[in-house]
């Protein structure tokens, strides 16, 4: 596997950027790419993803340059082992509340020793056997990002068991789901939320976890970078059209 361009500007202290997408057309992967964006997340838990087209939009991604994060639907050792086993660089694992979740991510996401993800040489990621069979598992747990999602307040109060799990490498806010559980449904910026927020990166960055989360503007992009998190998931691609359309339309007819 080749080295993992997110992790190097991680390691180097550097914060990386990429949309969420839901759009099935490799098009919109290599816009991303073309426009500067680190990363893509293929949203396989709220997009229409199958395996085939997660696929064919790795290949998109690689293509141009940009690294593909999958979003699996779920915590499932089958889900994560196909997803990379089609190539995926990072896998991302929604609704993670405690230790025993986040290592169980890890099982499934690593090889032996760190792991027990199933072993296959005939798969994309091996490039089919063209790639040593030693030399595919051993170089996929150095460059395979896991990362997790802790999005409720169980998750949070049990932050400091699962930043003990080894193989962790990303601990991701979801500020939504976040909101909703501290009582404020869709509230992204009420002082509840900001505050957890706060307090959990703080926590991660001193088990030295980076931190990622979601954001929608540049301002809280901006304001989240500043206190420690690398890595940001900028907005959603369908979100990105439509803003850009209705402002142009907006201005024609207005």
């Amino acid at each position: 596997m080749k080295r993992n361009a997110i992790k190097d500007t991680l390691l180097k202290g550097k914060t990386v950027f990429g949309p969420f997408c839901k759009i099935q057309d490799p098009t919109m992967i290599e816009i991303a790419a073309l426009a500067g964006f680190d990363f893509v997340i293929l949203d396989m838990e709220h997009g229409p993803f199958s395996i085939e087209s997660v696929q064919n939009l790795i290949r998109a991604a690689e293509a141009k340059g940009i690294t593909p994060i999958v979003r699996v639907t779920e915590n499932s050792d089958s889900l994560i082992l196909r997803t990379l086993d089609v190539g995926a660089k990072c896998i991302q694992v929604p609704q993670i509340s405690s230790k025993k979740d986040a290592e169980y991510v890890v099982k499934a996401s690593k090889f032996y020793p760190n792991g027990e993800r199933g072993m296959c040489r005939y798969v994309r990621a091996a490039e089919y056997t063209n790639i040593d069979a030693n030399t595919h598992f051993s170089s996929a747990n150095n460059q395979v990002i896991t990362i997790i999602h802790i999005e409720g307040l169980e998750g949070i109060e049990n932050l400091s068991e699962i930043l003990s799990v080894e193989g962790i490498d990303v601990i991701f806010l979801g500020p939504y789901d976040l909101s909703q559980s501290c009582g404020v449904p869709g509230q992204v910026h009420h002082e509840k939320v900001i505050t957890k927020m706060k307090d959990a990166v703080a926590l991660a960055k001193a088990h030295g976890k980076f931190v990622g989360t979601f954001t929608e503007s540049v301002e809280d992009a901006k304001q989240w970078q500043n206190i420690g998190v690398q890595y940001i998931a900028y907005a959603v691609d369908v979100g990105l059209v439509m803003n850009a359309y209705k402002t142009i339309t907006n201005k024609i007819k207005n």
